[in-house]
């Protein structure tokens, strides 16, 4: 585990992330943000923060303010799911039915009369490719997605019956496992359902198996699960544009596929932890590291984790940098890049742009040279 107090700085590349988070706010581009990087070995570790944490007070943003880390609440899921495989708990190519009864994923995944709801996998939930419509982005004939719903302001919560009921009325994409595994769909649904299965498994709900499993093992204190019934240190405001999004019930909602609130240092330290070997051994690593399959350009998911990897011919005088982590819709990223050995996390809480945090990260690796 790495600690502050075992690392030395570095004030060439303090500065530089410090000019690269002002830079993103003066211009725009974020209302707040921070960055980080650490190195593997703890020799290396620099962070730096902009921009108002709140919407309604001058509290600055700082490498301490709570931020949401959106899906890569994924990595958490997973993380205890393959706990629990390890353990016997789960099989993770047994149907997810197992644990959640045949009636709630009945006529969730319907392609030319045929019901494949039953057949579905942990494992596929796992790596994406159970072929399930994202209860999140989907979009209904002649409706709204649920995304949309609430960027226009209409909050509301969600159980894993409504997520289902939604899931219902969207298309999915492919036969489960279609092409030997290879196809591949990011789902929401598909988290939603293995913190379902999580919770089926162990009788405790996703919130108290990742203090025990992992907050605590950790030492990290200032991460939880964000509930708005809760008397919980107050995340970073999150925009859509120049729109501060006020949704906490949804928020409530997203336990296992978003939900997960940290700050940069313990979201740093569960880096390092989770491909260091604390949480899980070294087959559970390499299992979800094991298989990549594409999901949209230029990413590829495993087994609870993404790959980003541009082609060589789009950056033909320097080799883009190798990131396995992950990222969220806010703008929220956690990756390890291997060849730098390279921890780099943080934040721009903002949901208008998929491809900006990589090309912040991109920056952030190169600003090492």
């Amino acid at each position: 585990m790495i600690h502050r107090g075992n690392v030395r700085p570095v004030p060439d590349l303090q500065a530089q992330l410090h000019r690269m988070v002002d830079r993103l706010v003066r211009k725009g581009q974020a209302h707040n943000a921070v960055l980080g990087l650490r190195s593997v070995d703890g020799r290396v570790d620099a962070a730096a923060a902009a921009g108002p944490a709140g919407v309604s007070d001058s509290a600055p943003m700082t490498v301490n303010t709570p931020y949401f880390l959106a899906s890569i609440t994924k990595m958490y899921t997973a993380t205890v799911i393959m706990q629990l495989a390890e353990m016997g708990e789960i099989d993770l190519d047994a149907p997810a039915s197992r644990y959640l009864g045949a009636e709630l994923l009945e006529g969730i995944h319907v392609i030319d009369g045929t019901d494949y709801g039953g057949r579905i996998t942990v494992a596929q939930l796992l790596n994406q490719t159970s072929g399930l419509a994202d209860y999140f982005e989907g979009k209904p004939r002649g409706g709204r997605s649920l995304v949309e719903d609430l960027l226009h302001g209409h909050d509301r919560a969600l159980g894993i019956e409504e997520i289902v009921e939604m899931v219902r009325r969207l298309e999915p994409r492919f036969v489960p496992g279609a092409g030997g595994g290879a196809k591949a769909y990011y789902s929401d649904t598909n988290y939603a359902l293995l913190g379902a299965i999580i919770e089926a498994a162990t009788g405790n709900s996703v919130a108290d198996n990742f203090h025990r499993r992992i907050f605590t093992v950790l030492g990290l204190s200032n991460t939880y699960v964000f509930d708005h019934t809760q008397a919980q240190p107050p995340p970073a405001a999150t925009y859509f544009k120049d729109r501060a999004l006020e949704i906490p019930l949804a928020m409530s909602s997203f336990a296992p596929d978003g939900g997960v609130v940290s700050t940069l240092d313990e979201s740093l330290r569960f880096l390092h932890s989770f491909f260091g070997g604390e949480l899980l051994g070294r087959d559970q690593l390499a299992f979800m590291t094991g298989r990549w399959n594409r999901i949209f350009f230029p990413l590829q998911y495993g087994s609870g984790l993404m790959r980003f990897a541009l082609p060589r011919w789009m950056a033909p005088f320097k080799a883009p940098p190798e990131l396995i982590g992950h990222s969220g819709s806010t703008g929220s990223f956690a990756f390890l890049n291997r060849d730098r050995g390279m921890y780099a996390a943080g934040t721009i809480n903002q949901m208008d742009d998929r491809a900006r945090p990589y090309r912040i990260i991109t920056q952030m690796i190169d600003s090492l040279d």
